[in-house]
């Protein structure tokens, strides 16, 4: 039976080019000339830690950030900006948290709307992606169209397609 899964991950080697990137374009330009600014990718913990001198700064420095990130067609939506920034001392520090997997809110509003799209469908929730199958593949297909048109607040990506 055919299916595919939905799931919602960045490809962190893609960010990391789009941090380096930034990084040579931070030392480049004329308004962080002698700041201590820094960008740092952990990739075992999926954050992102910017240390920079002010709250100006720290706002430029994310809009490098996710302008590079559309240039490596990262979706910014996988950036989870909630965290409030600190002063730490001089500095103003924010930890930006990568968004991995489907949360239980969003699954349940994308089973909804597969549910109300009237195609033969199947679709089930694992542990952090969607499993929808069909008989036909026509019939995926509508779904990965249908699910491209709706916003979830997070970039979607269809993978695993079996016939």
């Amino acid at each position: 039976m055919p299916s595919f899964d939905i799931t919602s991950k960045p490809d962190l080697q893609l960010l990391d080019n789009a941090v380096n990137i930034s990084r040579k374009e931070l030392l480049n330009r004329f308004d962080f000339k002698g700041s201590k600014t820094e960008i740092d990718l952990d990739k075992k913990t999926n954050a992102l830690k910017i240390t920079t001198e002010d709250e100006m700064r720290l706002n430029s420095v994310l809009d490098i950030l996710k302008l590079r990130m559309i240039r490596q067609k990262l979706d910014p939506r996988c950036l989870d900006e909630t965290k409030v920034h600190y002063n730490s001392g001089l500095f103003v520090k924010k930890e930006v948290l990568l968004k991995t997997g489907i949360g239980k809110d969003v699954s349940k509003k994308i089973i909804a709307d597969i549910k109300t799209s009237s195609l033969k469908v199947s679709s089930q929730i694992m542990d952090d992606f969607i499993r929808v199958s069909s008989k036909k593949i026509d019939d995926l297909q509508k779904i990965i169209a249908l699910m491209r048109t709706k916003d979830y607040e997070q970039p979607l990506q269809f993978i695993n397609m079996k016939s």
